[in-house]
């Protein structure tokens, strides 16, 4: 976890997920790179505008532990956040829009996912973020420490039972409602972006289209290259600067030699400006490539503080750094100084705190990768800028084995879901879904990035980072983002048309 201690503010509490990339060239359990989740529980607070202020009512709704079984299985409180303001009624069959909570605390998202909240009041919207199983306050048997103690109590955390779950509410409330004749229209980012192109596909007569905004929906088996994701974030740098990518790229080894010497960790520590002397080599190896691989993510073109305070075009700004050096400087020092564009942009922590990231047992996301969210990931030796190594399956299961006592079944999503073929399989069986990605977003490259028909629809931005679209409007939006968003609202529009044409056709009959 890296901690920002300063003098004046306490900065907000993150918990990072960290890209372990160890140098015998195995990865470790934590080399599959994660969402954003993981900051949701601190952070959401700390960077509302007065716009993110929203209003909504929090309630709860009891789900069954397991929708696929008669037995007897306890019941848990699902939270789900409301807003009904802008609602024009079941009688004019107004529509719901309805967020498919992720890997964290809803309300994070529901503060960063600004589009939906934007577009209620133009469309005369319900708007709903159920929170997703196991995360937030959703935890089954009543807290989070039974719910996480084993591999029986957390075999009920999966993409399946979410989808339920927000099948189940939405049926629900519509049925207390009068609303059983009211279209719903999905909106997901991310591991939301995934839930909301899977429930589209899987549960077609309970939403009539969605959006899915950087869903890596073919980040699994061999559909793609496992170097893909650490090639996008490599290329990013190099896009800015080849003396900053290479320089990073110089750098891992560097460090290592450093942290080998006599009194070399007790150097980095002081390199680095760590509150507490470095244990060891691999910790800081994390902190970094963590870093490299968000900043890639929220390489917005505007300031932001969705995960840490940034200015615009974040990886401009950390290679400026890194280069701008003076000469003489040495290879760690400017690492140094470009790091601290995400750790330190505000200029206000005195030293910074690593995490012991090898307790990996309590995190929801790790038992999802271990289970049925198995991507497969590598770092290639000529066009990443990180450490090379190959995806090991085999490690990869140890370890799974090692923490949770569970083996990975690698192919299960793509057989719940499909992904091989993709193109035949959306042609065949679906409609209304739209896949918009920034190729500057590493999980782009997962991602659906061609029309498969009329009705679903590839939007692609060269400039677009991690689910930008899905963000609150600014100021600072840049005219490609303005016209992607006109154009999503214009489908969405076409879907509620066509909800309402044929509604209407059936009632005349």
């Amino acid at each position: 976890m890296a901690k920002l201690k300063h003098s004046h503010l306490s900065l907000v509490h993150l918990t990072i997920f960290i890209i372990t990339i160890i140098a015998s060239t195995v990865p470790s359990l934590a080399s599959s790179p994660r969402f954003l989740g993981k900051f949701s529980r601190s952070s959401r607070r700390n960077s509302q505008s007065p716009k993110q202020r929203l209003q909504y009512e929090t309630r709860y709704f009891a789900q069954n532990l397991d929708h696929f079984s008669f037995s007897d299985t306890p019941k848990f409180q699902q939270r789900y956040l409301i807003n009904t303001e802008h609602w024009v009624g079941p009688q004019r069959q107004g529509p719901i829009f309805f967020y498919c909570g992720n890997e964290g605390d809803i309300e994070w998202f529901a503060e960063n996912t600004g589009f939906v909240w934007e577009l209620a009041p133009r469309f005369g919207a319900m708007v709903l973020f159920p929170e997703h199983r196991y995360y937030g306050e959703s935890m089954p048997y009543g807290s989070k420490e039974v719910a996480y103690k084993n591999a029986s109590t957390l075999s009920f955390l999966t993409a399946e039972q979410a989808l339920a779950d927000f099948a189940v509410l939405i049926t629900e409330l519509k049925r207390n409602a009068s609303a059983e004749g009211c279209p719903v229209v999905l909106f997901g980012g991310s591991y939301g972006g995934m839930l909301a192109a899977w429930m589209r596909l899987k549960y077609p007569h309970i939403a009539i289209g969605a959006l899915a905004s950087s869903a890596p929906i073919l980040q699994f088996e061999d559909i793609v290259p496992p170097e893909t994701f650490y090639d996008i974030v490599s290329e990013d740098f190099r896009r800015e600067s080849s003396s900053c990518f290479n320089t990073i790229k110089e750098s891992w080894d560097a460090l290592i030699a450093e942290g080998q010497k006599h009194n070399g960790l007790l150097q980095l520590t002081k390199t680095f400006h760590l509150c507490g002397e470095l244990k060891k080599t691999e910790d800081l190896v994390n902190w970094l490539e963590s870093a490299y691989s968000y900043l890639a993510m929220v390489n917005y073109p505007y300031a932001s503080a969705f995960l840490m305070p940034l200015p615009g075009h974040p990886i401009r700004e950390v290679c400026r750094r890194i280069d701008g050096c003076p000469d003489g400087t040495s290879t760690l020092e400017r690492i140094f100084e470009g790091i601290s564009v995400y750790y330190n942009y505000t200029g206000k922590a005195d030293c910074f705190e690593l995490e012991d990231y090898s307790d990996v047992g309590t995190d929801g996301w790790n038992w999802q990768a271990c289970t049925e969210m198995v991507m497969p990931m590598s770092s290639s030796r000529d066009g990443s800028m990180f450490q090379t190594y190959d995806y090991n399956f085999s490690s990869f299961q140890e370890e799974c084995w090692k923490d949770f006592k569970a083996k990975p079944r690698p192919t299960w999503i793509t057989t719940e879901f499909g992904g091989h073929d993709i193109k035949a399989t959306l042609e065949n069986f679906g409609s209304n879904i739209i896949f918009s990605n920034g190729l500057l977003d590493p999980w782009s490259g997962g991602s659906v990035l061609k029309n498969v028909s009329e009705s679903i629809v590839a939007l692609v931005t060269e400039e677009g980072a991690h689910h930008i679209d899905l963000r609150f409007s600014t100021k600072g939006d840049p005219e490609w983002l303005i016209e992607q968003r006109a154009t999503e609202i214009k489908l969405i529009q076409g879907w509620l048309d066509n909800f309402y044409q044929e509604k209407k056709a059936a009632f005349d009959m």
